[in-house]
């Protein structure tokens, strides 16, 4: 009984510290990925870019990125839950990539392009950058920032599916072989928390493009609709 019951302490420590590691530990770690993320970012703003100007008569055409796996590429900026909260979004949704921050889903639409620009992220370990994903209303501003504009997404609906329900990537969501005629953007994250029994989706649509000026604000950062 006396050696059952050290097991059972043993143990009990054990699944204490896998606890602390995944809900603390790991986000200290993705803390350290997201600054380096954002410092690699910003110098890589920095870089003039090749592409010669538009024609006064023509918009400024949008700086497509082809960013490698884990490379970060877009700030993601959600006023409803905080004008501090801006994690970097990363390409690719493999468990490495996740784990430095919310992830783009490889072949789905760039932010602005016509189709669904589709984003994944943790909701209770690695920094959960989703954790209050389930807090936001329709018509809230969803913004995404690229080297030289905003992309201001209106959340328009949310929805909890199965794990395996991959429709929801598609280029116009749960309707397969549709073609896109807009711009739209889909989060996906484990539902519900502290368990990945189904999958929480939050669906939303391109509002505007907003040019980057100098001293200029995020739009919507201090909270307005």
């Amino acid at each position: 009984m006396r050696a059952a019951g050290e097991l059972l302490i043993t143990a009990g420590l054990l699944v204490a510290l896998f606890l602390v590691y995944q809900l603390w530990i790991t986000d200290l770690f993705q803390a350290r990925s997201q600054s380096r993320l954002h410092d690699r970012l910003a110098a890589s703003w920095q870089t003039p870019s090749a592409k010669p100007p538009a024609k006064p008569s023509e918009p400024p055409p949008a700086l497509r990125p082809d960013p490698a796996v884990g490379q970060g590429f877009a700030v993601l900026h959600i006023p409803r839950l905080g004008n501090d909260y801006a994690p970097v979004v990363v390409e690719g949704v493999g468990e490495p990539q996740l784990e430095e921050g919310p992830g783009h889903y490889p072949g789905t639409a760039m932010p602005g392009e016509i189709g669904n620009f589709v984003v994944s992220g943790h909701r209770t370990t690695y920094g959960k950058p989703f954790n209050r994903l389930d807090e936001l209303r329709p018509g809230d501003p969803i913004v995404v920032e690229v080297a030289d504009r905003y992309y201001v997404y209106r959340m328009t609906r949310s929805e909890v599916v199965a794990p395996n329900r991959l429709d929801v990537t598609d280029p116009v969501p749960e309707r397969p072989g549709a073609i896109a005629e807009a711009a739209m953007m889909t989060m996906t994250t484990c539902h519900p928390k502290f368990s990945a029994k189904s999958r929480l989706i939050v669906f939303a649509n391109l509002d505007k493009t907003v040019m980057k000026t100098p001293g200029g604000a995020v739009p919507f950062a201090s909270g307005e609709a």
